[in-house]
């Protein structure tokens, strides 16, 4: 058998280590650049609100597991609640040629020239969770996700049915999510119907908590500083309602009976709280998104009509009903 000269074997163990080297310089980051591989397999730019709320955690490992058990590739994003950040990742993916394109947008608006490039780009995009205010419904292909202003409908009957025979004012504080945020506006707005239909009940102060904890606490402890009587809060999510719970116990009242609270979510540590007691009402908004998301992902991808707006399927819980669910919590 005839053996390779030295020059040649040198030569290939060049041509190797370049190759090598050129194949590790590229999309080393989820959002780098570089074309997706020609394999046959669908390739999905996530872009994430963030990770401010324990909903939010479970959505996104919804989405990671459901796109590793359909086979989909999937290149995250965090965007850290601002929206340059979504805009940027969703240019990247752009670039990167990547089949779908599916966010969950931080604000309602200031969208259509991203989603326009997509749309020039031939890609298909999927909203989920949020949606938003474009004109042009031409620019994405569907929407994913919760009606929140049923949501804040749902929560505002309860208190309606709760306060029915109160025979003076019912004083409400309000909690709202990021300003902007589907979320926000749509919950406002549907507890505010609501709630019309008793002319006791009276929102006194509302104010952006931003999702957060932190946010609830602190917002809370401006609530009960500036209003000497406060008889219910209804926090836009159980984040931020779980931070308030901690103001509402610092100034020596009891979460639950002194102050009546409603939140939207039915993450377990508010499921928790409201099995505790300390929550009273809680409308149930699901995050488990992903295999719906994976399966739309699928469908667009093979040029099959979707419809317009997809809603997911929820319900409510009080005290005893969560009591029950708990053990079998998945999110």
């Amino acid at each position: 058998m005839r053996t390779q000269s030295a020059p040649w074997r040198a030569a290939a163990v060049l041509a190797s280590v370049l190759l090598v080297g050129g194949v590790a310089a590229c999309g080393n980051s989820d959002t780098g650049g570089g074309g997706t591989k020609d394999d046959g397999k669908i390739t999905m730019g996530f872009s994430q609100v963030g990770a401010e709320s324990g909903w939010r955690t479970a959505n996104t490992t919804s989405i990671k597991e459901a796109a590793t058990a359909a086979g989909i590739e999937l290149k995250f994003d965090d965007a850290q609640q601002k929206q340059e950040n979504q805009i940027k990742a969703i240019r990247n993916y752009i670039q990167q040629k990547v089949d779908v394109i599916a966010f969950s947008p931080v604000v309602e608006s200031g969208w259509d020239t991203v989603l326009k490039e997509a749309k020039d780009a031939d890609i298909p995009v999927i909203l989920t969770d949020r949606s938003v205010d474009s004109a042009d419904k031409s620019l994405y292909k569907t929407f994913l996700g919760s009606d929140f202003v049923k949501e804040g409908k749902l929560a505002g009957e309860w208190l309606v049915e709760q306060k029915k025979t109160a025979s003076g004012p019912v004083n409400i504080v309000e909690l709202q999510g990021n300003t902007g945020a589907a979320p926000a506006n749509d919950r406002k707005k549907g507890f505010g119907e609501a709630i019309a239909a008793n002319p006791n009940l009276k929102i006194i102060a509302s104010q952006p908590g931003d999702f957060t904890r932190a946010g609830g606490k602190q917002v809370m402890e401006q609530f009960l500083k500036a209003n000497k009587k406060i008889d219910v809060l209804f926090a836009h999510n159980d984040d931020m309602g779980l931070g308030a719970l901690e103001a509402i116990t610092a100034a020596g009242k009891v979460p639950g009976k002194d102050i009546t609270i409603i939140t939207v979510d039915a993450v377990k540590d508010g499921m928790q709280a409201l099995a505790d007691g300390k929550f009273n009402f809680i409308a149930e908004c699901s995050p488990l998104l992903g295999p719906q998301l994976m399966d739309l992902a699928k469908k667009v991808h093979a040029g099959e009509e979707v419809p317009t707006r997809i809603e997911t399927e929820e319900t409510t819980f009080t005290t005893e009903q969560a009591k029950e669910a708990l053990p079998n919590r998945k999110y």
